[in-house]
């Protein structure tokens, strides 16, 4: 949907229905006052169908509107999204086509009577009988409600029936985040007043109910291969994912396993394996949300080693269950898990070793086993697997990897004997932990090798700023001598002005480290017998001049 050309009446029924969908009743309402305002400014429309404006409210606020794609539209405004100042600006683009503006700011109303006519329509009766549509629809919500009060009686696969049946009228066609936010509505509208897990588990299956439609694989789709998925899925899929995982780090999903419920606990675990285990091997949305389920939802709450004990059972059997739909690299870092609550670590590594040559295993799935350590102040574990996991995170070339510094900096202070550990780690890990291994040993204050790491990769003394070379300056600044030195004359044999430049520049430097030394008469032996041995090259001995290094 573009608005630099003009919308068909079918494109802007849609307008004014998406507009409905994605910004409540009050948000268009002071919208609409923002645009009789005259709020609205520089507005400028691309082919790409962006709306880029300027939108003065508190503070001057820059809004990205796409029509066709609403959520993937930006403000800069404290709520980012779904604002009113988006609503302003589609106003004022759509008024310029010479729409109705009170079309899309009366959207509501418009969108409640046009579902009606729908409704009607595809029963037979007259376009115009909103109302006996709208009597329907209530009805059937009113059904389904009555459904969602036998909760506590039905099986969770009766849960996921009913919320597909919320969910018929949005249809599938276009899946992305709109489709997700609509569908968690329709669900949540028939929720009933629910307390304690049963409230939990509701919140839970919801997401999962929304998650498992977004990334459904085709029937005909082989689990060992990649599954592709669209831009607006994947945003969609990342943002339940993402709000799933939030609950559990909040203990808001937090389940104890031993209550009234335990039935349907039982069957949340089960619903959970499956996906998990048959998951493509390029997404790991299910795997993700079923380590945090144990990590936060149940470890939290349970210390009975049995429960573990029976899950490594049910997982080790699902393979001759599932068959050729089995994720191997899924169902050993499952494993691994039960494995590392049974304290059975040896296991756990030989199980993550397996699955990592395959390089299945995201980083954050390993982290989960650093935090729960951390939680438990095992620090000896702890050690044990910062050791074990390292080598497996320096196979992610892009990774961050400070938050696994974290643990170990939580590691040494409990453990200062560990701190052998973590250099040798860092070394098995290099080339890829090469960044995070210089900043450690600056931060230790091992200059020494710090500077040896230097000397050996080649690195430009001019490659770094200021501030990183100061600790040493400070600190240890003979280490800083061969530095400078090495790259002085690797500069003089490129033999051009920009060469000789650099190498004028790294020798001031070396002159007032020669000074902080008190070695002056070292540095004027040096420089007259340097400036001797070049005294050939004149355009570095007009650079060594404008320097006044020479007379």
């Amino acid at each position: 949907m573009n608005l630099i050309q003009p919308l068909d009446d079918i494109q802007w029924q849609t307008l004014i229905q998406h507009t409905a969908a994605y910004f409540n009743d009050l948000t268009v309402k002071r919208g609409f006052q923002y645009y009789k305002q005259g709020r609205v400014s520089s507005l400028q429309l691309y082919e790409s169908g962006h709306i880029e404006a300027v939108v003065e409210g508190r503070e001057t606020y820059h809004v990205d509107l796409v029509p066709g794609s609403l959520d993937d539209s930006r403000c800069t405004c404290p709520v980012r999204k779904s604002c009113k100042h988006m609503v302003a600006v589609l106003l004022d683009a759509a008024g310029k086509q010479g729409r109705s503006v009170h079309a899309l700011v009366n959207a509501h109303s418009t969108n409640l009577i046009r579902f009606g006519e729908l409704t009607s329509t595809e029963h037979g009766a007259s376009p115009y009988s909103a109302h006996t549509a709208a009597n329907r629809q209530a009805a059937t919500l009113a059904n389904f409600k009555e459904q969602a009060n036998r909760l506590s009686e039905m099986p969770i696969s009766d849960w996921h029936k009913l919320f597909g049946q919320c969910t018929t009228a949005l249809g599938v066609n276009t899946l992305n985040s709109l489709y997700s936010r609509n569908a968690l509505e329709a669900i949540f509208r028939i929720k009933p007043a629910l307390s304690g897990v049963m409230d939990v588990l509701f919140e839970l299956h919801a997401r999962l109910f929304v998650l498992e439609r977004l990334v459904r694989q085709p029937q005909s789709h082989n689990t060992g291969s990649g599954l592709f998925m669209g831009y607006h899925v994947q945003i969609a899929a990342d943002d339940i994912q993402k709000d799933i995982e939030q609950h559990f780090a909040s203990g808001h999903f937090s389940i104890p396993v031993e209550t009234e419920h335990s039935q349907r606990m039982s069957e949340t675990l089960t619903y959970l394996r499956d996906k998990m285990l048959t998951e493509a091997r390029n997404h790991s949305f299910f795997s993700n949300i079923y380590n945090q389920l144990w990590v936060y939802g149940i470890h939290s709450n349970e210390r009975d080693t049995q429960l573990y004990s029976e899950e490594l059972d049910h997982l080790k059997s699902a393979e001759a269950e599932l068959g050729n739909a089995y994720s191997r690299s899924a169902g050993m870092l499952a494993q691994s898990l039960m494995h590392f609550f049974l304290s059975e670590d040896q296991k756990a590594w030989e199980l993550l070793r397996s699955a990592d040559k395959g390089l299945y295993i995201q980083p954050e799935q390993l982290i989960h086993f650093l935090d729960v350590l951390s939680q438990d102040q095992d620090w000896t574990r702890l050690t044990g697997w910062l050791t074990e996991i390292g080598p497996l995170l320096a196979s992610y070339r892009n990774h961050n990897l400070n938050s696994y510094m974290a643990y170990w900096d939580q590691a040494i202070q409990q453990l200062p004997q560990a701190e052998q550990s973590l250099w040798d780690t860092l070394v098995d890990m290099l080339p890829y932990s090469k960044d995070i291994y210089q900043e450690t040993l600056l931060a230790h204050g091992k200059w020494q090798q710090w500077m040896d790491f230097q000397l050996s990769t080649g690195k430009e003394p001019l490659e770094f700023r200021v501030s990183v070379l100061q600790p040493i300056e400070k600190h240890a600044p003979e280490l800083l001598l061969p530095f400078f030195h090495q790259a002085v004359e690797r500069y003089i044999l490129q033999k051009n002005r920009a060469s000789y430049k650099a190498a004028v520049k790294l020798l001031k430097r070396l002159s007032k480290l020669y000074k902080k030394m008190k070695q002056e008469d070292r540095w004027d032996t040096f420089i007259t017998a340097f400036a001797g041995r070049h005294s050939r090259l004149r355009a570095l001995q007009e650079e060594l001049r404008r320097g006044k290094l020479i007379s």
